[in-house]
């Protein structure tokens, strides 16, 4: 065993008062929604009734400082395989249908680093799961390559899929290049009535309910589209909502921070991020009653979506093996404020148009609500855009932790150390006769055991020239807008009003030239391939 799976071990084993494989490997669902806000979920501070992930939040630890890589397909690359985006080969964007191109066409010549699809120098969970004797099953959405079945969820260690392989769909009607496939079937259609969020459900307990009785543990990944726009959701949904959001913007985010610092999630000293635009009062009477009535959209997308969780916690406890069901749920970035008007797109008549993939979304400033209180939203590197929403449940290890908060820096390569450890699989230099990239995550079992466990040195990213380093409590960041590295202390400024970088330089300088060398040896540049 080399040292990087021992390591990874060990926590486990000290966890289970023995040699981890000696441990029953736990069950693993990982359920994953999609440009969900910091603040929605009841648990995090929202309004929005989520009963059923609150009472997961009860059963588990919450995180505060979980970083993504601030975008659904890079988030999802890192996530499925221990290691930064540009490794996986999604550093940019995935994959998604093309005018006039047909399946099996070649993809378009890209630096490897931005190829739009996975590359056979990753693994992913599913393999990873599947070679310590698991059943490895998906629903929902994929974004990690379609251009060619060897890019699809069972090329990619998944037994069983149902889903979306493009990043955005309807809700109610997915069709075309952003249709449905069962496992590697394209299908027609749905008929109504259906809707995305309660099908990604059926099949995955469907999945879950062909386990029974072999006495092998499963890992489900479970990736809900919702609350990602279009704006579509079913109007016995909507109608629990309908004016609860006209008092507006300042007003919803501020209960919220409220509620966040009774919760423990925040300091009340903090100031709440710079308000970016107009004020609700400065809205017209039709722009006031459109963008409410977006918001109530939005939060039935995510209180169907809480339902649905519901459905799985359900069947985990019925099935007798929730003490011995790991659970996380999280969100794959910030608030989504495309495309970066006030109020949002599209028109509200176009809400629930079934064949529509691009229907209203909700807008700019109501992205900075959901991410209450933190700065800016979906792609940019500041907290809004990188922090998210962490759940880890797991009763019959971590009950006596139930309910608490964890403040650790941590970011999604953890998710895969983590499932090594508690599973006692080992994590490969080689598969498939390739070159496998070392792990960069670290299990997430000693945070929860000892709060002050530090987990990372630094930790780094880029997406479209938005970068940032973490280091300790400093963050240095480099925004598409300003292209000037800024610095902010966050234990004192988590909403990150005050620049440093004046202050600071020498700091800063350390810092920016730590995230130079890890830009080098990450495959970050060159962006483009030179003619």
């Amino acid at each position: 065993m080399n040292k990087t799976v021992f390591a990874l071990g060990a926590s486990a084993a000290a966890l289970a008062g023995g040699a981890a494989t000696a441990a029953k490997q736990p069950n693993i669902i990982l359920i994953m929604v999609d440009d969900m806000g910091y603040s929605d979920v009841g648990c995090y501070g929202g309004e929005i009734p989520t009963p059923n992930i609150d009472r997961l939040a009860k059963s588990g630890v919450r995180y505060t400082q979980f970083y993504s890589t601030a975008r659904s397909c890079p988030t999802r690359a890192s996530l499925m395989t221990g290691l930064y985006a540009h490794q996986a080969g999604i550093g940019g964007m995935s994959e998604d249908p093309v005018p006039g191109r047909k399946p099996g066409d070649p993809s378009p010549r890209k630096p490897a680093a931005y190829q739009g699809y996975l590359n056979r120098n990753c693994v992913t969970i599913a393999e990873v799961l599947k070679s310590a004797g698991y059943h490895t099953y998906m629903a929902g959405k994929w974004h990690l390559g379609m251009h060619g079945q060897e890019k699809w969820p069972l090329q990619r260690g998944f037994d069983r899929f149902y889903g979306i392989l493009a990043g955005a769909s309807s809700y109610l009607r997915p069709h075309g290049g952003r249709g449905l496939t069962l496992d590697n079937t394209k299908l027609p259609p749905p008929e109504a009535p259906y809707y995305t969020t309660d099908a990604f459900t059926d099949y995955a307990i469907e999945f879950l309910d062909s386990n029974k009785g072999d006495g092998k543990p499963y890992f489900l990944y479970l990736a809900y589209n919702a609350p990602h726009w279009p704006l579509h959701a079913k109007q016995e949904d909507i109608d629990k909502f309908l004016g609860k959001y006209d008092a507006g913007w300042e007003a919803i985010r501020e209960a919220r921070f409220r509620r966040q610092a009774e919760l423990g999630l925040v300091d009340d000293s903090w100031e709440l991020a710079e308000w970016e635009s107009r004020r609700w009062e400065d809205l017209t009477d039709t722009e006031r009653k459109h963008s409410a009535m977006r918001m109530s959209v939005y939060a039935a997308q995510v209180h169907c979506m809480d339902y649905n969780v519901g459905r799985v916690l359900d069947w985990v406890e019925k099935s007798g093996e929730k003490d011995n069901t790991l659970i996380i749920f999280l969100s794959d970035n910030g608030a989504c404020a495309e495309p970066h008007t006030e109020t949002g797109f599209g028109t509200v008549a176009d809400i629930n148009d079934p064949q529509s993939w691009v229907a209203p979304s909700y807008g700019l400033l109501w992205a900075q609500v959901s991410n209450t209180p933190l700065r800016k939203y979906k792609v940019r590197a500041y907290e809004g855009g990188l922090a998210v929403p962490l759940i880890v449940s797991w009763p019959g290890r971590f009950s006596r932790f139930d309910g608490q908060i964890r403040d650790n820096v941590s970011f999604l390569p953890d998710l895969m150390a983590t499932f090594v450890d508690v599973s006692g699989a080992t994590y490969p230099a080689t598969y498939g006769g390739n070159d496998i990239h070392p792990l960069e995550g670290k299990s997430l079992v000693p945070t929860i055991r000892k709060p002050k466990t530090v987990l990372h040195d630094y930790l780094f990213g880029e997406h479209f020239d938005n970068c940032y380093v973490r280091h300790g409590d400093w963050k240095a960041v480099k925004d598409e807008k300003s292209k000037e590295w800024e610095l902010f202390n966050i234990p004192t400024d988590r909403t990150e009003r005050r620049n440093l970088a004046a202050r600071y330089p020498e700091l800063l300088d350390e810092l920016v030239a730590k995230w130079k060398a890890w830009a080098d040896t990450h495959e970050v540049y060159p962006k483009r391939l030179q003619k």
